[in-house]
């Protein structure tokens, strides 16, 4: 197996990349650690001398604990639901789903190969093709190999937040003439109706977009990768994960897995493409699912059940958002 070098950092790079990111609502990466053994002692923290971005210790074992929940977590519901069992095929573990930080995490990834800053900032060129060309597609074999002497680790997002960025990314600001662009004609062509005939939009709106996927989930067709369940699409329950990162606590996660990996000399945690948090986000996101039916949101609940249940993600207050005098009986 070819070894990339790192000449900035003594950490070897072999397979730093498993998972990339395409939709990104989950990101499975292994980065190696041969250097600094897992759980050796050695890390640094921040020390309110200066803006390093560091945890504090006090911090660091805080999210440490948070992490440990969230291994136990869904270790157990993945026993719960029989997803580790031997009948449930392992999917490829080249892992890519996006709008879970995957911009970010592949601007690091690219640091990481010996890419400037000043090049990645100023390049047009595509973030993975750029990573394929520094790390080689490990086997499933290489990576349960990798997986002693490496951190794996995976980004998770809740599973509405994920589809409603994904149809805000991919739909609605399409490239024109694109794949997705096409793509959204076709569904606007079958699914709007004649009363709606007259709308400016030339794009799906939010409901015609959610009738498309269920459809296409209802007949068993593949989803597209950018909203496709991350549960079948990564397999996440056939996996030993050491850091679990949600998009909701990324900031305190994502130093804490810089820290544990020794790469605060490389990379800084830096937000690329994300609208994570903003009150302008979550009003974006209230205004969609204002859109749809109780049926349609029940529908989403079934598509993505496992996403949901896996990492302790609740749609009740999606419910809200449709009708306060509803209330969901999903937890």
């Amino acid at each position: 197996m070819k070894e990339n070098v790192v000449h900035n950092s003594s950490i070897k790079a072999n397979n730093y990349i498993i998972s990339s990111i395409h939709c990104i609502a989950a990101l499975r990466v292994v980065m190696s650690t041969s250097a600094y053994p897992f759980g050796d002692k050695g890390y640094i923290f921040e020390n309110g001398s200066r803006e390093d971005g560091l945890l504090t210790r006090e911090k660091f074992m805080e999210v440490n604990a948070r992490m440990e929940a969230r291994r136990d977590f869904l270790k157990t519901e993945c026993s719960r639901l029989g997803l580790d069992t031997s009948s449930h095929k392992s999917n490829a573990w080249e892992c890519n789903i996006f709008k879970a930080a995957s911009t970010s995490w592949m601007y690091n990834f690219n640091l990481m190969a010996n890419y400037s800053a000043a090049f990645l900032d100023k390049t047009k060129e595509v973030p993975l093709q750029l990573a394929r060309r520094k790390y080689a597609r490990p086997t499933a074999e290489m990576i349960k190999k990798a997986q002693g002497d490496s951190i794996t680790f995976l980004i998770v997002r809740h599973p509405l937040e994920r589809l409603a960025s994904a149809y805000n990314d991919k739909i609605v600001h399409a490239w024109p003439k694109s794949f997705h662009d096409k793509l959204g004609h076709r569904i606007v062509k079958k699914y709007r109706k004649p009363a709606d005939k007259t709308r400016t939009e030339k794009y799906p709106v939010f409901e015609e977009f959610v009738s498309y996927v269920l459809d296409e989930a209802k007949a068993k067709r593949s989803l597209d990768m950018h909203w496709t369940p991350y549960t079948t699409f990564c397999t996440p329950c056939k996996f030993n994960f050491d850091v679990i990162l949600k998009f909701e606590t990324l900031d305190e996660d994502q130093k804490f897995l810089i820290q544990l990996a020794h790469l605060q000399d490389i990379v800084k945690p830096e937000w690329k493409n994300s609208g994570k948090g903003t009150t302008a986000t979550v009003h974006i996101i209230s205004n969609l699912y204002a859109r749809l039916n109780r049926r349609q949101l029940d529908g989403l609940y079934d598509l993505y059940k496992d996403d949901f249940r896996l990492f302790g993600y609740s749609i009740d207050s999606y419910y809200d958002m449709i009708d306060k005098e509803k209330v969901s009986s999903h937890g």
